[in-house]
């Protein structure tokens, strides 16, 4: 097969034809300033009061509570860092999960070096939250809970609509970012007691640098960025036009796809899955099997190193990953691995491979039977893999 095979949809998308159709206009046409009053920046204020109601609708939101961002890394900050301040006076304890992305992670470690207290709460062995050591975790001083909707590396999709009751029960505020999550699965703010969400563009044939964060109505949470009135004044700086009207059109069609991409993605998926775990010895799924993202899969493989089968995939012309893009550069094993019970080596020998709606059965046997082969001349190399065979012999 000499087509590149692209296995790395978690990562990045790529932008949609008709998402690019809808961006253009509003680079050298409608190029106005969506604040100022004439014609010119009115076409930029409708394209951009358009997506905003594309989006809330798409979650059962009102337009007015959906603030465009740039991206999901500074949604996640501004949800966390803005609510601990409006809050604080209430209280400074905030409850996450060992398995955020590390735009949750690395945010909590800043308000701790501020005085907030942050509890971490465990995950199963398939990563699934522990919602009874939840429950204990809440104190009168505790002002939110942050838990992402599903996992950016394993594919788990949490509990949310039981964490979001528990957290209305107790009258704490709950955010979700829902970054791998929304437009790959249905999600109603209402129906899921979700205040705050956040979310990007990339992740569904949108373009890059653009995303939300949904804020309920009545929620206290300041500005992030300073400056202008944007945003109904909570987020400064003029408004990217060409990535919302982007955003919109890669909403819409997403929506309108959902039903037919999750039977479609999930059966690929379960395919996947099922053939490496029948036909590759010695790995194991990383996830819940059943509770996971449409089109998440996560293998571990024994005397495997994770890096070496990225660069042999990629001599075979697939894209996959080791987990997050985010965390690539590391030499350290995943912090999701590690919280769901895995040993450092064999935390070491992970693959992600995330489907699009564009790839084909055709395409996933090509990529399994480079994987065996792979997998195969690489513990050949190894010695470790040497001395167990011969244990077992």
């Amino acid at each position: 097969m000499n087509k590149i095979i692209y296995l790395d949809n978690a990562a990045t998308t790529k932008t949609a034809k008709e998402v690019v159709d809808a961006m253009l206009p509003y680079f050298a046409e409608n190029y106005g300033n969506a604040s100022s009053i004439y014609g010119l920046g009115a076409a930029s204020k409708k394209v951009m009061n358009e997506s905003r109601e594309v989006i809330a609708e798409s979650l059962g939101a009102a337009p007015q509570e959906i603030y465009f961002t740039a991206g999901g890394s500074e949604s996640d900050n501004w949800a966390l860092i803005a609510a601990a301040e409006a809050y604080e006076s209430k209280g400074r304890h905030i409850i996450t999960s060992k398995i955020e992305h590390h735009a949750i992670l690395h945010t909590c470690d800043y308000l701790k070096k501020r005085g907030f207290e942050i509890t971490y709460i465990d995950v199963d062995e398939n990563g699934i939250l522990k919602l009874d050591e939840l429950k204990r975790a809440i104190r009168s001083d505790t002002i939110l809970i942050s838990v992402m909707f599903a996992n950016n590396e394993i594919g788990t999709v949490q509990p949310i609509k039981e964490i979001g009751e528990i957290a209305k029960e107790h009258g704490i505020l709950f955010h979700t970012d829902a970054v791998q999550a929304y437009g790959h699965l249905p999600i109603n703010v209402d129906e899921y007691h979700i205040d705050m969400l956040s979310a990007s563009a990339h992740k569904i044939n949108g373009p890059k640098g653009i995303g939300f964060l949904y804020i309920r109505k009545g929620v206290k949470i300041r500005s992030f960025i300073h400056g202008g009135q944007q945003e109904r004044s909570r987020r400064a700086g003029t408004e990217n036009i060409p990535g919302i009207a982007g955003y919109g059109a890669a909403v819409k069609r997403a929506m309108a796809s959902l039903e037919e991409r999750i039977k479609r993605e999930t059966e690929l998926r379960d395919y996947l899955i099922e053939r490496i775990s029948k036909e590759i010895p010695y790995c194991r799924l990383n996830g819940d099997r059943t509770k996971r993202l449409p089109n998440n899969v996560n293998f571990s493989f024994q005397f495997v190193e994770g890096e070496s089968l990225l660069i042999m995939l990629d001599m075979k012309g697939i894209c996959a990953s080791s987990g997050s893009a985010c965390t690539s550069g590391s030499l350290d094993p995943s912090h999701v691995l590690l919280a769901i019970g895995l040993p450092h080596e064999i935390a070491h020998g992970s693959l992600r491979l995330t489907l699009s709606e564009e790839n084909t059965k055709e395409e996933i046997d090509y990529t399994v039977e480079s994987i065996k082969e792979i997998v195969t001349k690489l513990r050949q190399m190894s010695p470790l893999y040497e001395d167990f065979i011969k244990k077992q012999q």
